[in-house]
């Protein structure tokens, strides 16, 4: 994934891939934007992250969105993205104070991007991964670790964003977690994905 400053996200989830292409080839004829990432994930989800200034972004997801129809699960423009979003989703967010470990798990990868997108706005967190991968069965999970009230101020923003949404499965936040999960509460550090 492109990891340069974007400030302009736009992202649409399908529920089936061939929709979710059609909707992609739409997207891109309709404005000119840039495709920053495209995934395909489990189960048959397709999820397209665009970017370019506001008026294309806003005139793509409208073409996505027609062609989309009833296949169109998710979307979300983000205008001023925050710039941990990308490095968390290709799983190379920087470390930082391990204080406090936050996540939020949600029923959409949209959700979640738009999640780590909130907490890393509302408090002084670091975003360790957005982790969106057919491992998750279509939902996600937000990792955020600094000082324990920066962490629970940034998931009480998260979870009440993505609830409102109606795509909360969980948050949870581990104040002073033991040395030994390190190694294991982020997917990049198992090797093998």
């Amino acid at each position: 994934m492109e990891s340069g400053q974007v400030e302009v996200l736009g992202v649409q989830e399908f529920v089936d891939t061939a929709r979710g292409i059609e909707a992609l080839d739409a997207m891109v004829k309709a404005a000119p934007i840039r495709i920053l990432e495209v995934m395909t994930v489990t189960p048959a989800r397709f999820v397209a992250l665009i970017t370019g200034d506001v008026a294309s972004v806003e005139a793509s997801l409208a073409a996505g969105r027609t062609v989309g129809g009833e296949s169109l699960l998710d979307e979300l423009l983000i205008q001023n993205l925050h710039p941990q979003v990308l490095p968390a989703l290709a799983a190379s967010g920087e470390e930082g104070e391990w204080d406090a470990l936050g996540m939020i798990e949600a029923a959409s990868i949209t959700a979640g991007i738009e999640a780590g997108d909130c907490a890393a706005k509302r408090a002084e967190v670091r975003i360790v991964e957005i982790r969106a991968d057919s491992h998750m069965g279509g939902r996600s999970s937000v990792k955020v670790i600094g000082p324990l009230g920066e962490v629970e101020a940034a998931l009480a923003a998260a979870e009440a964003l993505v609830a409102s949404r109606g795509r909360l499965v969980r948050r949870v936040i581990i104040p002073r977690p033991h040395p030994e999960i390190r190694p294991f509460y982020r997917a990049s550090f198992r090797g093998k994905e």
